[in-house]
């Protein structure tokens, strides 16, 4: 089947835009997740949900960063499609494509949509760890020993269980496809096996819950290392998400609230008050991200030091530096070393603490 639509999607990318609806100009996931309803029974929405059929991997995912909209490289998109390297969960890819299929399979009642969702579950559910975590890379990327890792950066795990928790609690936008009872048992149980590696993987400093790295070893546990400038740390920004999902569960149990009062008591001493991150332009258009001062405003550093709980920025060497200006142009100015999310974190716990009577 793939490759005959193989042979359809080449065709219909051929066609100008103008005949496409020209959508080029949206981003994927505005597409996916603001169309009008029936915008998704569209002809031009049927083929774009027959590219992702397409380029489904033979283990179910999707690789990151694909417009699928605008266009395609058909060579590179059909090596990974038949050996399986470069699914992932990261940068939002593989949900966000189920969730296109599963609107568009609503829309339509296609049978072919409703596979494809199918599948992709079969993968969220294979690629998860005994232990209840993901790697970023399902399978794990040959050489990229990080690709195996626990992965809770630009919030991979996070979607999945979100995911997870849609399908369990039969969402909305999942109630046309019918999901059996046991599909959603089986969801609910992974959703419950993530949240138990969420509280095992949390760092505890001399026995108290903190926060969270970004990416852990899959067997230890640990806190562990991704590309160069990403040592292994507390991690300010996939730590909010981590909190906010735990904030979410309805009946939270002691150790759930112990791991949301740890990481919220870690925010609110290591805020970074009356500041914000700044990127300016000079005449000549060279750009400088700087730390300012910014009365009433406060942010986190991507990056806090394990051993001293101080900020760091790294660049392509691995070193440590103490500043975003120690940094040179590429990283200074290609990467979000501060962050404002647990902002929201602080302000929604007062009312989680009011819901459960906490005190």
């Amino acid at each position: 089947m793939k490759k005959v639509l193989f042979a359809i999607i080449v065709a219909a990318m051929a066609l100008p835009l103008s005949a496409q609806d020209d959508i080029s100009k949206l981003s994927w996931g505005r597409i996916v997740n603001k169309m009008p309803a029936s915008w998704y029974a569209s002809e031009h929405a049927v083929r774009l949900g027959d590219t992702l059929l397409t380029y489904q991997t033979d283990r179910g995912g999707w690789p990151k960063n694909v417009k699928w909209h605008i266009r395609i490289n058909h060579d590179e998109m059909q090596k990974i499609r038949k050996t399986g390297i470069g699914a992932t969960i990261d940068n939002n890819a593989t949900t966000t494509e189920m969730r296109y299929l599963a609107k568009v399979y609503a829309a339509t009642g296609l049978q072919r949509f409703r596979e494809g969702f199918l599948y992709a579950v079969s993968y969220i559910l294979e690629a998860q760890y005994d232990n209840g975590g993901w790697p970023q890379f399902y399978p794990p990327r040959p050489n990229v020993p990080y690709s195996a890792c626990i992965t809770y950066n630009d919030n991979a795990t996070l979607n999945v269980l979100l995911m997870l928790r849609d399908i369990s609690g039969n969402a909305d936008y999942l109630k046309s496809l019918a999901l059996s009872d046991s599909l959603r048992t089986a969801a609910s149980a992974a959703f419950d096996r993530g949240i138990r590696c969420i509280l095992d993987t949390q760092i505890k400093v001399n026995g108290k819950p903190t926060v969270w790295c970004a990416q852990h070893d899959a067997v230890t546990l640990v806190p562990a290392k991704a590309r160069a400038y990403e040592l292994p740390s507390f991690s300010g920004a996939e730590s909010a998400g981590l909190v906010l999902l735990l904030m979410e569960l309805p009946n939270p149990t002691p150790e759930v609230v112990a791991a949301v009062q740890g990481a919220v008591e870690w925010f609110e001493s290591h805020v970074i008050a009356d500041s914000k991150f700044v990127c300016r332009q000079d005449n000549a258009g060279v750009s400088d991200a700087m730390l300012v001062h910014s009365p009433g405003n406060h942010v986190w550093a991507r990056f806090y030091d394990l051993d001293t709980g101080e900020p760091f920025f790294c660049d392509r060497d691995g070193i440590k530096r103490n500043s975003v200006e120690q940094l040179g142009d590429d990283r200074r100015n290609g990467y979000g070393w501060y962050i404002t999310s647990p902002d929201k974190v602080l302000k929604t716990y007062p009312k989680w603490k009011k819901k459960h009577n906490i005190i």
